[in-house]
């Protein structure tokens, strides 16, 4: 297992390339999302426990390695804010 940390929050990477890659999408649009928003790491947690931010990523992992930064961010500004 393989440990990061991106703005104070630990995320553990396992050696399976996919839930490797999943791990990375996830920290990747986090924190984007964090940025496009004025979020601190706090208030991202937060509104992940609410929305289960994490979970969507994880869940659209398929399409979303393929899509674009922006793109990706309005699908989660839509499921987040809708």
């Amino acid at each position: 297992m393989i440990c990061f940390w991106m703005k104070g929050v630990n995320y553990q990477m396992n050696k399976n390339p996919v839930v490797s890659s999943i791990t990375y999408l996830q920290a990747h649009f986090a924190r984007l999302f964090m940025e496009r928003h004025n979020l601190d790491v706090k208030d991202f947690l937060d509104l992940n426990r609410k929305k289960d931010i994490l979970g969507f990523l994880r869940l659209g992992y398929e399409p979303f390695h393929l899509t674009g930064d922006e793109g990706v961010l309005e699908e989660l500004d839509a499921y987040v804010y809708s």
